[in-house]
């Protein structure tokens, strides 16, 4: 018997028993919507950070460290209470952490270099307080330099191009601050904000005054001098609002600091750090690869000089292996659900196998031989497995399109972007699978059902 005829007689065993077929359908189906679930996850999360990362960094970007463990997500050498030698050059990160920072010596030789260019330090710049506009009232906020290699959107004003900083007297800051100040009555409206004075208060400590300079400011100024020598030093830096970011759904980060220039960062942060460990010590540098060369060779040659780059296409390699962790754990269930519902299939074709031995054996009898019979029942377990794998597939595409707009807005993924992608190819390669793996587990049955004498066979009640 042919092939295709023993696939339309497998066909029309299953229809003879439909409640049998559909139900062991169902138990594959349960397993093939949580594969075609997460395979649609997965694209959708990943298109996403595809789209996350490239409508954000520029593609030449480059931060670079002295300190390797900041990239390898494990401790740093240098952390730990154990006593080490002193080394001016290990600071400590935000987290408590201790690695090795770079010097202003480090940096320069950096943008010496003919492969890089745009070479900026993370510098962080530190602010007491505050004031907008002729308001006397005192805001305090985090400040942070303007990173010219990250778009972003505004909602009022404009921002630079990708790639150009903002001029030095320029701010840009976050559109919830706007609303803080309506609320405080700074101003009238958000977009107010926009073209407004910002004057920033920025101090340091004073060294400690030995009795000597104690004595002699009290003879010449009384308690009022003394009290002066305690008191930190202050310098005003004044800008104007140019722009108020908006929060985006393919932001690559959020809008929770006040954005300066990167001229005035600097000055900052070197004001509030003269005279301490701290000062022109930087975690990295952000930097450019020069128009025309390749990042990952450009970081390749960083390494040879023992600075570690970490560049765009890295970061979204970070993303997509915690995408890939994550789907391989919904994969998972999916799996498990699978081999529940193969020893389904092996229960139900053994039924069959029982319930049709006198078919079998005439079968036998008629010239079928054992092969022949062992694909008809093969067949009809990889038609059990592609009607589960449809069903599945089915209901995970039309739940997906149902509820993709409300996933979205749960997740606020912003408009056009979507958790759940369905694609062909990879739905049509699972339902294949679950065909292959169906066959796989009526392998045994069939095996029974071949093996099957036919004599016997016919003699059965």
């Amino acid at each position: 018997m042919k092939t295709i005829d023993i696939a339309r007689r497998a066909a029309r065993s299953l229809r003879s028993a439909k409640t049998r077929t559909i139900l062991t359908s169902l138990a594959i189906g349960v397993g093939a919507f949580t594969i075609a679930i997460s395979i649609a996850a997965g694209e959708g999360a990943r298109q996403y950070a595809d789209t996350l990362i490239g409508s954000n960094i520029n593609p030449r970007a480059l931060f670079i460290v002295k300190d390797g463990s900041l990239f390898e997500g494990g401790a740093s050498p240098l952390s730990g209470s154990g006593i080490r030698e002193y080394d001016p050059d290990v600071g400590m990160t935000a987290s408590g952490a201790s690695i090795k920072l770079m010097t202003q010596e480090q940096v320069d030789e950096l943008a010496a270099r003919s492969d890089l260019e745009n070479v900026v330090p993370t510098y962080s710049p530190s602010v007491t307080y505050m004031v907008f506009g002729d308001s006397d009232k005192k805001f305090s906020a985090d400040v942070a330099a303007y990173d010219a290699t990250i778009t972003g959107e505004a909602a009022y004003g404009t921002l630079p191009p990708l790639g150009e900083g903002l001029a030095a007297d320029e701010v840009v800051m976050p559109e919830s601050f706007a609303t803080t100040l309506v609320e405080q009555g700074v101003i009238d409206t958000e977009a107010d904000l926009v073209g407004t004075r910002v004057v920033m208060t920025a101090s340091r400590p004073t060294s400690t005054a030995t009795a000597d300079e104690l004595a002699q400011a009290y003879a010449t100024g009384g308690a009022a001098a003394v009290a002066a020598l305690s008191q930190p030093e202050t310098k005003e830096f004044a800008f104007t609002v140019r722009a108020l970011s908006k929060q985006s759904a393919t932001a690559l980060v959020t809008g929770t600091s006040i954005q300066i220039p990167v001229s005035a960062a600097r000055e900052m942060s070197e004001y509030t750090t003269e005279g301490t460990p701290a000062y022109q010590r930087y975690v990295g540098v952000q930097a450019l690869a020069v128009e025309g060369e390749d990042p990952d060779e450009v970081k390749a040659a960083l390494l040879e000089d023992e600075f570690y780059a970490q560049t765009a296409e890295d970061l979204q390699g970070v993303i997509f292996s915690i995408v890939n962790i994550l789907q391989g754990i919904v994969l998972g269930f999916g799996v498990i659900a699978l081999i529940a519902s193969v020893f389904g299939i092996i229960n139900t074709q053994y039924i069959s196998v029982l319930e049709r031995t006198r078919e079998i054996g005439l079968m036998k009898a008629l010239g079928m031989r054992g092969g022949g019979v062992s694909r008809l029942f093969q067949f009809e377990a990889a038609w059990i497995g592609f009607l589960g794998g449809v069903i599945g597939a089915a209901i995970a595409v039309v739940l997906g399109i149902l509820f993709n707009p409300t996933i979205t807005e749960l997740l606020g993924l912003g408009e056009g972007n979507y958790l759940l992608i369905f694609q062909p190819l990879p739905l049509i390669g699972m339902v294949i699978v679950l065909m292959l793996i169906a066959m796989l587990a009526g392998w045994f049955p069939a095996r029974k059902a071949a093996k099957l004498d036919p004599i016997e066979a016919l003699r059965t009640e």
